[in-house]
């Protein structure tokens, strides 16, 4: 009968000990990095299409879906129309600065796009506000390709030119 206690109570110790131990090391304290961290808020992007204008039709489609970090302490109100923002600013470079030549996407220079978004974005805000742009997605699908894809279609669809791949942002 005194195994038995004695074992019970050894297994109580193992557990408490283990539960501290796992408490206290999941509650540490946040070194440098994750003090910035905590001053950033992940804005999820939303899935856009931009139409590609040639001689005054509709050529094409990019998809696109790009995602930012914010500085929560320099946003004023918090509620700053950010999707709104960066759809108006793909807009700009996709259709009037056309920053990507659809004959040569593999010239595509995607950190110069990300840092052109950011500087325009922070320029529209007047500050440092937008800290990352995650580019999720980018693809061109071209007006044949559309109809291709159509219910009515013949043929066999087809895949966008994927221009930019990158990892999903929960």
């Amino acid at each position: 009968m005194i195994k038995l206690v004695l074992t019970g109570l050894w297994v109580c110790a193992v557990t408490l000990g283990s539960v501290y131990l796992s408490i206290y090391l999941a509650t540490a304290p946040v070194g440098e990095a994750g003090a910035e961290n905590r001053n950033t808020e992940l804005v999820p992007g939303e899935m856009i299409t931009v139409p590609v204008i040639s001689d005054g039709k509709v050529a094409g489609y990019f998809l696109t879906r790009i995602s930012f970090t914010i500085d929560k302490e320099k946003v004023v109100d918090g509620s700053l129309p950010l999707n709104a923002l960066v759809t108006d600013e793909l807009f700009t470079l996709l259709i009037g600065n056309k920053v990507i030549d659809i004959a040569n996407t593999s010239a595509f220079d995607l950190n110069g796009f990300r840092t052109q978004v950011k500087q325009d974005l922070n320029k529209r805000l007047g500050g440092d506000v937008i800290t990352e742009v995650l580019v999720e997605q980018l693809d061109y699908l071209s007006k044949d390709d559309t109809r291709n894809n159509s219910p009515d279609a013949k043929k066999l669809n087809k895949k966008p030119v994927t221009i930019v791949e990158g990892a999903a942002v929960n």
